[in-house]
């Protein structure tokens, strides 16, 4: 088994186009896996290997790759960067110990680069930076580390210097070793000599290296106050090792650059990843949960001595069966071993277990803690369930996936596609959490719900492709909510009298508009006996049933405070059900009182816009809508920030390249709900209404 102090479990993550699966490419040439490099821009990427990626030239799935570098085991993650997918990335990062944050040398630090560093601040991953593309027109090394500081909220530690820019870039100064990079024209990547620094870059080296030593010395007093008194410079191994305890702590990230694509800077990466990012022994280790999810102050110890621990973190379906990728936190695992699925309470038995390299597999007899694999046809584990070992039952910290903003209908074209077509969803449901579906019980549609239109258009596509279904599409539709505007007193009583014993039930209540994100609350503050206690459940129940339907147009309603404070019953006809549907009774009669409003979703939204079309893209933006929060000038066109409602977005790429071009890019993610116009709230209402009577 491999030393666990030579395991490094890491992720590639970044904006769209950053660089990200070029450097994944070349860090397996370089590593010996792979002899032939393939490029994304001609869709034969090792890990984009989904016909979908390949022919757009985006990752999609997160794709794990085994390697190795100087004598240290690399499992690497190479994450999807457009947003519609960040649920990749988020899963990603909850089970690596290290990433690398690659960014675009002439773009910076963009929008989806944000949101992917605020996941990984979340997590507590250690990260090194990697500014890619100094070849491209408008790279400038030194404005995306400023970035780094001023947008990232970051502390950036510059390791290497660039030798020249644009066209003209050669290598790197390693500041440590105060020695130059330099790669012939020929673009391969062993091709490279180690020369004396250039002498026009003496002073710059000199100044980021006094810094880059005061910064890594904060780490050890002794050492810094020894520097900073006596002036004697500490050993390298001294310098690296303080450079180590900084990045697992989050104190700095250390700063490399080159170009992916050109084969230049990508060995000092690796030697970043082996020197500076953690082992998996060194990472805060895993709390352990009770089922509600609190933790039980026990922690998964990376060890594998420990009982069997692991998590599994995504489901990917394939020609060989659905794959199950796993990370083992503790303890080992051998075929034919049997597990315990702490989430179903039932067993697996591990057939076959397998490494990835992107969609080849080499088999396993075993694996330990540390690793990152893949066990073939297991049956019921689903994204987020802990497997175990059967004498010690425990939980993993779950993962928690955002709600899906946008959905369509769909509906086979062949009738008797129907069966087939469930089986595909079901599998899409398994292998994506923030893809939801669901049968409209009147309609007998079915409906499919993702985080965006490229999300949906893929998905639809894989249906095509891989299952064979056919869809008929219909237009998108927005996941529109309801709430209520002002507080109301209001009572209701629902009696029936049919032979026999009667339903009688009588509630007095209020009802008024909640805080932002509280969903719906009930209390009670009934004094005495007029509503018995054990009535309370049902009226919960009442009114949290009718939450899922608004009287507007049948959407959920939102952050609702409902406090029962009176009521009545009767001894012989009061029951359960009999104050249930009282409750379902009163929220009907109470709701429209209670000034109903529907609300909409907004997106953040971020264009990049060359800078002639500028007021274009923005005159465009406050039609749909928009309001505009932020413009930053970079050196090859303007970044605008605004809120835009999700309904004005449709179509929105298309329009944006018109308007610009075919420069203009944008990306954008849910932000929060906002009351919808009138206008636009009258239509979606009417539109609710023919649904109704086409029914």
């Amino acid at each position: 088994m491999t030393d666990l102090s030579k395991y490094r479990n890491i992720g590639i993550f970044a904006h769209v186009d950053a660089g990200k699966t070029t450097t994944t490419e070349r860090i397996l040439k370089l590593t010996g896996k792979i002899h032939k490099t393939g490029e994304v821009h001609d869709g034969e990427s090792t890990t984009d290997f989904m016909e979908q990626e390949a022919e757009r030239g985006i990752t999609i799935q997160s794709a794990a790759v085994t390697c190795e570098w100087a004598g240290h085991r690399l499992n690497v993650i190479d994450t999807p960067g457009h947003v519609d997918f960040t649920v990749e990335v988020y899963r990603s990062l909850k089970v690596l110990d290290g990433g690398i944050g690659v960014f675009c040398g002439s773009g910076g630090v963009e929008p989806q680069s944000e949101t992917n560093w605020r996941y990984a601040n979340d997590s507590e991953v250690s990260r090194i930076i990697f500014v890619n593309k100094l070849d491209r027109l408008g790279a400038d090394f030194y404005r995306v580390v400023e970035q780094v500081k001023k947008v990232l909220g970051a502390k950036p530690l510059v390791m290497v210097l660039p030798i020249g820019t644009e066209d003209e870039f050669v290598g790197v100064v390693d500041l440590l070793t105060q020695k130059a990079y330099v790669w012939d024209d020929t673009g391969l990547p062993e091709n490279f000599e180690v020369q004396d620094i250039p002498a026009d870059m003496a002073d710059d080296v000199e100044m980021y290296r006094q810094e880059l030593i005061e910064t890594a010395l904060e780490m050890d007093e002794d050492l810094l106050m020894e520097y900073l008194e006596e002036g004697t410079e500490p050993s390298i191994e001294d310098i690296k090792r303080c450079i180590r305890e900084g990045t697992r702590t989050l104190a700095f990230f250390p700063t490399y650059c080159g170009s992916a694509f050109k084969n230049k800077g990508v060995q000092l990466v690796l030697d970043a990843v082996v020197d500076y990012l953690p082992s998996p022994t060194e990472v805060d280790p895993q709390d352990l949960t009770d089922e509600e999810g609190n933790p039980t102050g026990e922690k998964a110890i990376v060890s594998a001595d420990e009982p069997f621990r692991a998590l599994a973190f995504k489901i990917m379906d394939d020609r060989f069966g659905a794959l199950t990728f796993i990370r083992i936190y503790s303890g080992k695992i051998n075929k034919g071993d049997t597990v315990l699925n702490s989430a179903t309470g039932k067993t697996e038995r591990i057939g076959r277990m397998v490494e990835m390299q992107a969609d080849d597999k080499s088999e396993l007899t075993s694996a330990q803690a540390g690793d990152i694999i893949a066990v073939v046809g297991m049956k019921n584990v689903q994204t987020g369930h802990t497997l175990c070992d059967p004498k010690h039952e425990c939980t993993l910290e779950a993962m928690v996936f955002p709600d899906p903003v946008i959905s369509i209908a769909v509906k086979p074209k062949d009738k008797g596609a129907v069966d087939k077509m469930g089986i595909a969803i079901g599998k899409l449901v398994a292998e994506d959490p923030s893809f939801q579906v669901e049968t409209d019980e009147d309609s007998g549609e079915t409906i499919l719900k993702g985080m965006g239109e490229l999300h949906l258009d893929i998905k639809v596509d894989i249906l095509k492709r891989t299952y064979g279904v056919e869809l008929e599409v219909g237009a998108p539709q927005v996941s529109y909510r309801e709430t209520i505007t002002s507080a109301i007193e209001d009572s209701y009583t629902h009696k029936k009298q049919s032979g026999g014993s009667g339903q009688y039930g009588k509630i007095d209540y209020r009802m008024k508009p909640g805080e932002p994100g509280t969903g719906f609350v009930f209390k009670t503050s009934v004094v005495g006996g007029n509503v018995p206690k054990e009535f309370f459940p049902a009226i919960e129940k009442g009114f949290k049933a009718m939450m899922d339907e608004g009287p507007l147009a049948g959407f959920p309603v939102l952050d609702v405070e409902i406090d029962v404070y009176d009521g009545g019953y009767h001894a012989v006809d009061s029951s359960a059900v009999a104050f249930e549907i009282a409750a379902k009774g009163a929220f009907r009669q109470s709701m429209p009182k209670a000034g109903a409003q529907l609300l909409e979703p907004i997106m953040k939204v971020d264009v990049f816009s060359p800078e002639d079309n500028v007021g274009d893209v923005i005159g465009d933006l406050n039609r749909r809508r928009g309001m505009i929060k932020d413009q930053e000038p970079g050196s090859s066109g303007v970044r605008i920030k605004a809120d835009v409602p999700l309904s004005e977005m449709f179509g929105y790429i298309g329009h944006l390249r018109t308007i610009t071009s075919g420069r203009g890019q944008f990306s954008m993610e849910f932000s929060h709900y906002m009351p919808c116009p009138q206008q636009i709230a009258d239509k979606v209402m009417e539109e609710a209404k023919e649904r109704k009577a086409n029914k």
